[in-house]
Parts: C-alpha cells; structure tokens; sequence
C-alpha cells in the first residue's frame, strides 16, 4: 500500500511537471512596418520588466507562459498587444504602423525613452507624416546598439539625487568650509557607461568629486602615526585665469594585503528579477568570483539573497573552501520582486553572528537599487542603515544594471552607513574595484573623516568647494564626535578642490554689498599674526574600533603658488573641468573640452592600468558627441 502511494505521488508530480512545463512557451517572429523589417522594436511581457529588442532584420525570441501578454512597441508607432494562449503558434509576425500625430517631445536614448530637451536642446517640431516617421525611425535604429538580451531595456527609469551646486562664500563672513571626506567613485563608471553608449549622462548623474577621485594621486604616505596624511597646491585655475585652485589631497595607510586582518565578509545579493542579464546578475557573479578567488584562508563569506523574501544562500564559510563559494554564486538566478530592505536586515545579522574582534567585517551589496517591497523609500532606507553603524560591519555597494538603475538609493545607502560606493559596468572595473583596489574597497584603516577649511579674508574675496554638494557639513559637526562621515580605506588617496577669488579681483558670480555695521567690513583681527597664510585645513578621523576623533592641521600659505603644477593637479584639474561641462556648470568659465583633453595628457603619469589615457579618450568621445 505505501509502495502504491509513493508511486502515485511520483505519477502526480510527473504529470504536474509536464503540465507547468507545457505552459511555457519560446515565442519568435519578425517584427515589422510598411518598409520591412523594424530593428530596435521593443517585445515585452506586460505587467513585468522582462523584455527582449529586435535585432538589425528585426527577428526576436522571448519566453512566455501562456495567458502572458506580449507588447510590441517601437518610437514613432503605437503600441500593439497580443495574449499568448494554447493556440498561438510558435512563431508571431507582427506589423506596426506609423502614429499619425504631433511626436516632438521624446527622442530614443541608449535604453529608455528621455524628454527631448534633456537631450538635444533646441530643435524643431516632428511632425507625424510619413517621411517624418521614416527619419525618426531611422534616428531611433541610429541610436539602438545591436545587443538584444532580455532585460537590458526599459523605459528608463534611473533615479538620481538632485543637489544644488555649490556657489561663491565671501570668506569675509563664512570663513569655514565643512564636508565629509568622500571616497565613492560610482558617478564615474556610470559616466562612462553612458557616453560609451553613444549619449551624455543626465546632469544629476554626474558627481565632480567621484570623478576625480575615480583615479589615484601620488601623495606621500603618512609616517608621524596619523593612518592619514593631508598634502596641498595651489595653482591658477584653468577655466578662469583670475582665479586659484587649491587641491587637497588626503592619503590613508597602505597595508598589505597579506597583513590586512581576517575578512568576515556577507555578500548581500539582488536576485530579483530586474537583476536578469548579462550586465546585471552574471555580471555579479562574474565579479564575486574575483574576490574569492583572491580569498585567504583565514577569510570568510557568507552570501545572502533577496528578490520577493531574503534568505540566506550559503552559511559563513572559510576561504579554503573556495569552490564550495564559487558554487554557490553560480548557482544563483534571477526573479520576484525585490525585498531589499529585508536582506539588509538579514546580512547584518549573519555578519554580527560571525563577528571578527579586530577584522576585517563588512557587507558587499550588489543590486541595481530597485528596492520595491518593504523598506524601500530612500527615507526608510536611510532610518535602516544609520541604526546598523554602530554594528562595527561595514558596507560596501556595488551598483549594476542599465535602465532602472537607482542611483539616488544606493548613494544613501552608502552615505548614511559606514560605507562606499563603487558602479560596475564590466569585468575590467570589477577587477579594479575587487582585485587591484582591494585594500582601499574593503579595509577601513580610519572613519568618520571630515574636512574643514579656514579661509584668510585678508586674502581671499570668496570661494567655492568644487563638488561634494551631497557631503556638507554645518561648521559645528566638525567637532561633533556624533555626526558621521566618510571612510577610507588602506592606501586610498582622496582629492577635494576649492576655486578661490582672491582679494582684489571681483566676485562676478553674485557676492553681497559691503556690511553697513561692521567696522572696516573686516572681522576682528586675530592677536597673532597670521597675514602670510591663504587658508587653514584641519582635519578628523576616528579608528574604525574608536568612538573619538583625533584632529590634524596645517596651513597653506599665501605666495605657496608653483610655476608649474604636479602632473597629478594638472590631471584632477581637467577631470574636475570635464565634469562641470558635463553638468553644464554657472561656474564653468571658458572650459571646453579641447582644453581637458590637453590637460589631461599633461598630467597622464605613469598610469600603471591605463584609466587615465581611457578618460582622455572618454573626453575626445564626449568633444565629438557635443559638436
């Protein structure tokens, strides 16, 4: 009787699995207009971000359940829908025809659709009449790069943080100039992802400070017991020669890798389905296995997923078991929803379960930040993290993904807790960020790092900090042991530039009228003589396993001015004009993208891996892209 049972159980789910595997189906055909074949059409299964492109014979092949509905959609043409049942044959012809109205305010960029004006600027009406239509057509297939994979197009929905530029500050009454030291590089990978891509990032895209510190600066090791040391020059500022530059430049301890302390490392991975493809989950796993495979035996991992739930995929495990890691990565897939909330909550608490005294404890986030289940609001993100940075476990993010990329997401994330964050774009960038870079992505050698900066009014009209707009500080969180600030890890070198107007040159960005009731419009004159020093940089760090900061200062003198800059300055000075032509800056100046380029070859180095020859060709791709 029980043999009876088993075998009518075996029959059952049989019959179930031949069912459930009947109802999926591998849908293919041509898609197609009044002039043949339309390559670049979108084939998308409704309700979900699945989707596949035609390819240059628009030929397409999706998998389907039956009752899904496909929606075939192109520029120029209104969209047609066709539900899959038993009796649709395997293979769906479908013609679209031409949208007879008014289509002037959406051009195709890379992967999704942006407002015209965001795009080309000025430029006249489309009327919807055929030979109207066959020129946006031909614009729309112009624009679509010949790789058709599932889930690489969306309408784009990325998200990024909106941040006010940073102005002119008299230095007369606002003598002090507070940020957290910053060490994320994402901005840049993303940057290049776009332009790559043929199109120019959205302005809220572009971070100047993570595209300058994208790159390394040959600054001196700290040797008088800080874990940092603070280096300065002043030059003339490339994009208005009536004005300064001075560079701050910040350099972290260099450890070996081979004596940096056991890692407990919980890698928190996105496998929901907005995370399938090449460029998304694979491209994760493909990464992941880098950093294993440098593992120590002494390290260790445990990985947690998440799409509609989080659970825990592998249990913390040694370094010498490095197969058994690599298995489990590569058995990861894609689908569901995304709980990423959840999995935060989960990676913390396996990671403070295996706790390292002394080590090396840190979560490596891999998502494209498309949190939609749970805490997912970037208000309810930053409330989640901020009560986990007292854990002592680090965070790293790792941001993947094209499309529906949440920047804005990850940035809180990686700001609010003690963390970092890095965008990969392909295997060359993981391997920077994982391999070659792998002390300063994964080991905290000094935290809550924060800078502030006293200008000398007796020389300085006003000034502006270049960038970290998402990073300031009130003056009084400088010696606030509470508030939190950037990290940086073994070896990193940070850059923060500061455009100055100097006393006797006038403010033409706005300024304010002279003070009508301060005597001399001068602040009180301070008992000792300090008339020879431009500035003051202090600076604070706490050790990671500290609760208090120690502080550090030097001054910059006034006639500190060299003949020629350092090849590094010349360098993070075309980086940093490049970005602000990038966001279309009020301070820009006469910047232009021949002088980066020009710049930037003055200050290329030694360039051990070549990222700075690969930006000077971004910059020639952009001039080109600008014309």
């Amino acid at each position: 009787m029980k043999t009876r049972r088993i075998f009518l159980t075996v029959c059952l789910l049989g019959i179930f699995s031949v069912s459930a595997f009947a109802q999926s189906r591998t849908i293919s055909g041509v898609v197609s207009d009044r002039q043949g074949p339309l390559p670049g059409a979108t084939v998308a299964v409704k309700g979900t971000k699945k989707s596949v492109v035609t390819n240059l014979d628009g030929k397409y092949s999706i998998s389907v359940k039956v009752g899904n509905t496909l929606v075939f959609s192109s520029v120029g043409f209104p969209s047609k829908e066709i539900k899959i049942t038993k009796k649709t044959p395997d293979t769906v012809n479908v013609l679209l025809k031409e949208l007879h109205v008014e289509l002037d305010e959406f051009v195709v960029v890379g992967y999704g659709v942006q407002k015209k004006s965001d795009v080309t600027g000025s430029m006249s009406s489309i009327a919807g009449s055929e030979k109207t239509s066959r020129r946006m057509r031909r614009a729309s297939r112009a624009k679509v790069r010949p790789v058709y994979e599932a889930q690489d197009y969306y309408v784009n929905s990325e998200e990024y943080s909106n941040h006010a530029e940073n102005r002119f500050l008299p230095a007369a009454d606002q003598p002090l100039s507070t940020f957290s030291l910053d060490v994320d590089a994402a901005s840049y990978g993303n940057m290049r992802r776009m332009v790559n891509q043929g199109q120019l990032p959205p302005k809220d895209a572009v971070r100047v400070e993570e595209l300058i510190n994208y790159f390394s600066y040959d600054y001196q090791q700290p040797t008088d017991g800080h874990p940092v040391k603070i280096v300065t020059e002043t030059a003339v500022c490339p994009w208005n020669a009536k004005h300064k530059l001075l560079r701050i430049g910040v350099k972290a301890k260099e450890i070996p890798s081979e004596k940096l302390p056991a890692a407990n490392f919980v890698f928190l991975i996105d496998v929901s389905g907005s995370m399938e493809g090449a460029t998304r989950l694979e491209l994760v796993k493909s990464s992941l296995k880098l950093l294993v495979n440098n593992l120590r035996d002494n390290d260790r991992v445990a990985i947690v997923v998440y799409a509609g739930a989080a659970g825990e995929a592998l249990s913390s495990t040694a370094g010498t078991d490095r197969q058994k890691i690599i298995d489990a990565i590569g058995n990861l897939t894609a689908g569901g929803s995304t709980a990423g909330g959840a999995g935060i909550q989960l990676a913390y608490k396996i990671a403070e379960k295996n706790f390292i005294p002394n080590g090396n404890n840190r979560i490596i986030l891999c998502t494209d930040g498309d949190f939609n289940v749970g805490v997912s609001s970037n208000s309810e993100l930053e409330e989640l993290i901020e009560s986990k940075r007292k854990t002592g476990v680090f965070l790293t993010v790792l941001g993947y993904g094209m499309g529906n990329y949440k920047d804005s997401k990850l940035q809180t994330l990686a700001q609010k807790g003690n963390g970092n964050h890095a965008y990969i774009d392909n295997i060359q960038e993981a391997n920077k960020v994982l391999v070659n870079e792998f002390g300063s992505t994964m080991y905290t050698v000094a935290k809550d790092v924060k800078i502030q900066v006293e200008f000398n009014p007796d020389h300085v009209n006003s000034y502006r900090l270049v960038g970290y707009e998402s990073r300031l500080l009130n003056k009084e969180d400088f010696n606030d042991d509470t508030k939190d600030a950037g990290e940086l890890g073994s070896g990193h070198t940070v850059t923060a530039l500061y455009e100055i107007i100097p006393v006797g040159v006038e403010n033409t960005y706005g300024g304010v009228d002279k003070l009508k009731y301060r005597k001399n419009n001068k602040p009180e004159l301070a008992s000792t003589d300090y008339s020879s020093e431009l500035l003051t940089v202090k600076l604070r760090y706490k050790k990671p396993d500290k609760s208090k900061s120690r502080k550090m200062e030097i001054p910059v003198a006034v006639n500190d001015d060299k003949k020629l800059s350092s090849e590094d300055f010349n360098f993070a000075m075309a980086v940093a004009m490049f970005g602000q032509l990038l966001k279309d800056s009020d301070f820009k100046g006469d910047a232009t993208y021949p002088k980066v380029i020009d710049l930037a070859r003055k200050g290329i180095g030694e360039d051990k891996y070549g990222y700075r020859k690969e930006f000077i060709r971004l910059a020639e791709a952009v001039n080109q892209l600008t014309k």
